[in-house]
């Protein structure tokens, strides 16, 4: 018995998942049942939709849409920029790392960080050093694939010193919504622990928590 399986549907006679490919293929079913196995599909044949929306990057890979994608609007940069932050308030560096193009390049402070392995490095001593970290971020402008953000964050050092950093920075991102450039400046203000401002649980900043503004920053 030969199916049609149809890149978008599956297959219609026996329900088995749809192969995305750019013409439909077909699989015979054996004698118990089970249908063969399918003829492999090239990366570059296949077509990814919805929550597997994919492109073709560099070297032949696979890239990932990450929405909003460019050219933002004012509401799509500013969702772009919450994203960001609910990401490193999660301080998962491997989280991070996913909303970077696999070449990303940053400078942080004086640093230079090539690659999400380094991103991944980099944040993982990061947040050995800064703890109870929380950051609070906020779009200053942008245009095209461009955006640009201001942000502040507390944290304090194994010995309880804390202290409030502030920073701009300049992201540049790929046409599918990953980040591939990071400019940052960042500058540390000792703080008194009663002078802190920032006091959620660790984790994502609530819905309706102050932004940079209100709180004067």
């Amino acid at each position: 018995m030969i199916h049609r399986v149809s890149k978008e549907f599956g297959c219609a006679d026996c329900g088995k998942a749809g192969l995305a490919a750019r013409s439909t293929q077909s699989h015979a079913k054996t004698g118990q049942g089970r249908p063969a196995q399918l003829r492999s599909v090239p990366v570059k044949e296949m077509v990814m939709t919805d929550r597997a929306d994919a492109v073709l990057g560099r070297a032949g890979m696979v890239m990932p849409t990450r929405p909003p994608v460019p050219p933002f609007t004012h509401d799509t940069a500013v969702q772009k920029v919450r994203l960001a932050e609910d990401a490193w308030n999660s301080r998962d560096p491997e989280r991070v790392a996913l909303a970077y193009t696999l070449d990303s390049r940053w400078r942080n402070r004086a640093e230079f960080v090539n690659g999400r392995q380094e991103i991944v490095a980099f944040l993982t001593r990061k947040w050995a050093k800064e703890l109870d970290y929380r950051l609070i971020k906020e779009l200053w402008a942008f245009v095209g694939n461009r955006i640009a953000v201001r942000f502040a964050y507390e944290w304090h050092d194994d010995s309880g010193n804390w202290y409030r950093s502030y920073g701009n920075e300049n992201w540049e991102f790929h046409e599918h919504g990953l980040m591939q450039l990071r400019l940052a400046s960042i500058n540390d203000l000792p703080i008194r622990e009663s002078a802190r401002k920032y006091h959620w649980p660790l984790g994502r900043r609530p819905d309706g928590h102050p932004g940079l503004t209100e709180l004067g920053l």
